[in-house]
């Protein structure tokens, strides 16, 4: 054993023990933690509970749980129970809190009895990045994460997912119900008291109908159309990925360009950031203390309204415009249905079918089948550019040349142009 590193035996008693200060490192940022929050006026905060009570037992001061709060947070630990054991383990946890170690019970309510406090504790520490010059040039970028909730999709409705729930309830009553006239016209003690089952079965759809019914009402009645049961706050909010939506939250924040500090920060119950634009701009540059700003943001947040709304206040917005239209060439696939793009069918509709060129232009189409599909697969293609329109682009007839001279400038012209390259582009 002489020849491998030996710890010290940890039965060994010590006439000076060390100092819980010896294993927090001077750059450890666990201390930046405990002076900002003693640095905190939390009375005028608005924390509960900094005066205490005359009688009755004493009470954990809100300093240091806001300390244990903040500490969860820059370390990915939320849940209150994971704090409650991480702060009898953790050293860092241990000198931040002196050795104190509180309930997942205290922690919770901590966090629900004083939320506008720890908002205005957050604003507070933008206030002291703004002071030591952490915040560069006035240049942020703002985004929008989603955050999973607390609540399943099975427990989250809709208009549409109740529609589709009392269809299958009163899809398996039906069957239930089936069931039953065949077994009343058998006999045996089985088939009665397979006949108990399936009426105690029906009996408990028709209550689940029952229940959907007055879940409807209050879909109706909700401002948004849609009602969550665990997390009444949360929402249906679709993802990137297919059929892959989750109930959740919309956070919006906005990131200094140089250091990369969130300044400014949101949570609002709509999947989408098309209005948010505006809104997070106002917060933004009412933290940093600007007179102008420049955002960037992704094509996610384009919008006209919320763009004039920015430029109204004094601040630029950076967004890349989306794409208004498709290249004029695509496959569509289709068995029996009609495809659905602008006037466009399936070749069983037999409508005439036209796509809107890059300059504005409709260019009438046709579909031809793909021989080398296997579904009925059909390629939008141009048309054939009539005679008129050729001799229209070349300035050759009478008209042309009355009205426009040597026909260079003639409207005609660019429309041939547009559709001889929308041949060229399938």
């Amino acid at each position: 054993m002489s020849r491998f590193v030996e710890g010290c035996d940890r039965r060994q008693p010590t006439l000076l023990p060390e100092s819980l200060d010896d294993y927090v490192a001077e750059e450890n940022p666990v201390r930046v933690v405990d002076v900002f929050v003693d640095d905190l006026d939390l009375g005028a905060l608005g924390f509960e509970g900094v005066t205490p009570a005359a009688t009755g037992r004493p009470a954990y001061h809100p300093a240091m749980l806001l300390k244990l709060y903040v500490y969860g947070y820059l370390n990915k630990v939320q849940s209150s129970r994971r704090l409650e054991r991480e702060a009898r383990r953790n050293v860092e946890l241990m000198w931040l809190t002196g050795r104190l170690a509180p309930d997942h019970k205290t922690i919770a309510d901590f966090r629900k009895d004083n939320g506008p406090a720890i908002q205005a504790a957050c604003a507070q520490f933008v206030v002291l990045c703004r002071q030591i010059g952490l915040f560069g040039a006035a240049l942020v970028a703002i985004d929008g994460s989603k955050f999973k909730a607390v609540n399943t999709r099975d427990k989250n409705f809709t208009a549409y997912k109740l529609k589709k729930r009392l269809e299958q309830v009163a899809q398996h009553i039906a069957g239930y119900l089936s069931d039953l006239d065949t077994a009343d016209r058998q006999e045996g003690e089985a088939v009665e008291s397979r006949s108990e089952r399936l009426k105690e079965k029906v009996e408990r759809l028709r209550e689940q109908m029952r229940w959907l019914q007055a879940m409807e009402a209050k879909v109706s009645a909700s401002p948004d159309g849609q009602v969550s049961l665990t997390d009444p706050d949360a929402r249906s909010m679709a993802t990137s990925g297919r059929g892959s939506g989750m109930v959740g939250y919309n956070v919006q924040s906005a990131v200094d360009a140089e250091h990369h500090l969130i300044v400014a920060h949101d949570v609002v119950m709509t999947g989408s950031d098309r209005q948010q634009l505006s809104s997070m701009a106002a917060r933004t540059k009412h933290a940093l203390g600007v007179e102008a700003l420049d955002v960037l943001a992704d094509r996610g947040y384009f919008s006209g309204e919320e763009i004039r709304a920015c430029e109204a206040m004094r601040v630029t917005a950076y967004v890349p415009k989306p794409p208004l239209s498709h290249t004029v060439s695509r496959t569509w696939a289709s068995s029996s249905r009609s495809v659905r793009d602008g006037t466009a069918r399936a070749p069983g509709g037999r409508r005439d079918l036209s796509r809107r060129g890059h300059h504005g232009v409709r260019l009438p189409m046709r579909a031809v089948r793909r021989p080398d599909r296997r579904r009925h697969q059909f390629r939008m293609v141009p048309e054939p550019v009539p005679a008129a329109a050729e001799a229209v682009g070349s300035g050759e007839d009478a008209a042309g040349h009355g009205a426009a001279g040597d026909g260079k400038s003639s409207v005609g012209g660019g429309l041939a142009t547009i559709l001889r390259r929308g041949q060229q582009l399938c």
